[in-house]
């Protein structure tokens, strides 16, 4: 085994030290432990490698670099991002620009392609998986589609005004167009969900300034400011310290039976979390875009000079006070603006928690993608209905294992996923939708139970 910092058996030309990386310096072959230790913590300090394709990458200044967040690829430090690389770039080609300066060398040739926390059988077949779901075309858009969904929600926003100016800005156009608006706003963040996926497009920059116009402009939020915290999702989701979707766990509330048993067993109360489950109701789904998002969208723009960004979200914000504040009164003006933020809050959260907080919460265990993603993700019945209301996102499972693959394909690979989890005994859940909600209230009470009884017991 190579010490930290050096190392590894040289394949062909010499050796000029750890620190050369160009191809005279030969590729150099390495142990997964050896790899293992390369996570930016262990006994090779900062160092950060990753496998991709058996082929070892130092990624330990390129990080920094990363279009997607240094978040994300330190998430994969030390391990095998081979099937999280496939998922997250279209343009191999491209990529590979940026891949080829950071190769430092290769797996021994005694090494396995898998590490050996992950299963190689349900590795190999997920891969035959995804080769088939590329022959069978499921990755292509339909773009029909996709401009039917942008043409409702253009009608949607162009209604909701229109309401207030034929009817006049008495309680009932108030609250119809409150409706209309918020039912184009979600809809519309289900839509720049599809396009931050690059799944609307074939080409990579019609979807990025697709995105720009539906989340900066149509939202008001940062494009790139979402793509940098949903990537990091999906790459290890319910990942404590590596998702941020979780990171509303010890503040606000306990996540996770281990984790609530840990918090207990430590007395610390940030929260009361014994009625997490009552609270939550009047915190996370209502207020979390008009105060968190909305001051995070902002303060992740400007510390990261997303410029552009910036000024198309500021068009939102010059297009919805002008047009809006030309037929209500200040105060009625500002009411409307909290209340659908409020409305499309509570919506968004609600789907959007549905499908991983009942699911199990742990450290990263550097599983096979598959069952990383099985391990957090559930699924809701389809239906016309459900589609829509959830942007598609009750089909949570193909859409994690499958991230850039179009919504309208979920349903026709639903069924392969089932086949592949019943081969290798892995639980594939689907529910009714009440159920998925009411499993979120009863998840955060079992947990608060479990911190309360370990922080007055144990």
């Amino acid at each position: 085994m190579a010490p930290p910092g050096g190392g590894g058996e040289v394949l062909d030309g010499d050796s000029h030290g750890d620190r050369d990386r160009s191809p005279a310096a030969g590729m150099r072959r390495f142990t997964w432990e050896e790899i293992g230790q390369r996570n930016g913590r262990g006994p090779a300090g900062q160092e950060r490698w990753l496998v991709i394709d058996r082929k070892v990458y130092d990624i330990s200044h390129f990080c920094r670099r990363h279009p997607g967040g240094a978040r994300l690829l330190v998430s994969h430090a030390g391990q095998d991002a081979t099937d999280a690389f496939v998922a997250f770039h279209a343009d191999k080609v491209l990529v590979s620009k940026y891949l080829n300066p950071l190769q430092i060398g290769e797996l021994a040739p005694d090494q396995p392609s898998v590490e050996p926390t992950k299963n190689e059988k349900l590795v190999k077949d997920f891969r035959e998986l995804r080769a088939t779901v590329e022959r069978m075309g499921l990755l292509k858009p339909n773009q029909l589609f996709f401009f039917l969904l942008l043409a409702h929600i253009l009608l949607l926003d162009t209604a909701a005004w229109l309401v207030l100016f034929y009817f006049g800005t008495s309680f009932l156009p108030f609250v119809f167009s409150l409706l209309l608006l918020t039912i184009s706003q979600v809809q519309a963040a289900w839509l720049q969900h599809d396009l931050g996926h690059l799944s609307v497009f074939r080409k990579t920059k019609w979807n990025h300034l697709l995105h720009k116009f539906v989340m900066c402009h149509l939202i008001g939020a940062s494009a790139k400011w979402w793509t940098l915290l949903h990537s990091q999702h999906h790459a290890k989701p319910n990942c404590f310290h590596k998702d941020p979707d979780i990171d509303m766990h010890p503040f606000l509330f306990t996540l996770g039976k281990k984790f609530s048993v840990e918090l207990g067993i430590k007395k610390k109360k940030y929260m009361p979390y014994n009625h997490q489950h009552k609270y939550f109701f009047i915190t996370l789904p209502p207020l979390l875009f008009p105060t968190y998002f909305h001051c995070h969208t902002f303060y992740i723009a400007y510390t990261k000079k997303f410029w552009v960004d910036l000024a198309w979200m500021l068009t939102f914000y010059i297009r919805f006070f002008y047009t809006y504040g030309s037929l209500l009164e200040t105060k009625s003006l500002l009411a409307y603006y909290f209340i659908f933020r409020m409305l499309e809050s509570s919506w968004f959260v609600w789907v959007s928690q549905m499908n991983h907080i009942p699911m199990d919460i742990d450290y990263d265990k550097n599983l096979d993608w598959m069952s990383t993603q099985l391990q957090a993700t559930c699924n809701v019945e389809q239906s016309l209905f459900n589609d829509w209301f959830t942007g598609h996102l009750n089909f949570q499972i193909e859409h994690h294992l499958f991230p850039s693959m179009p919504r309208h394909n979920y349903w026709k690979v639903a069924p392969l996923v089932k086949s592949l989890c019943a081969k290798h005994g892995i639980e594939y859940q689907c529910k009714p939708l009440l159920t998925a909600f009411a499993d979120i209230v009863h998840s955060l009470k079992s947990s608060g139970e479990l911190w309360h009884d370990a922080y007055l017991h144990k």
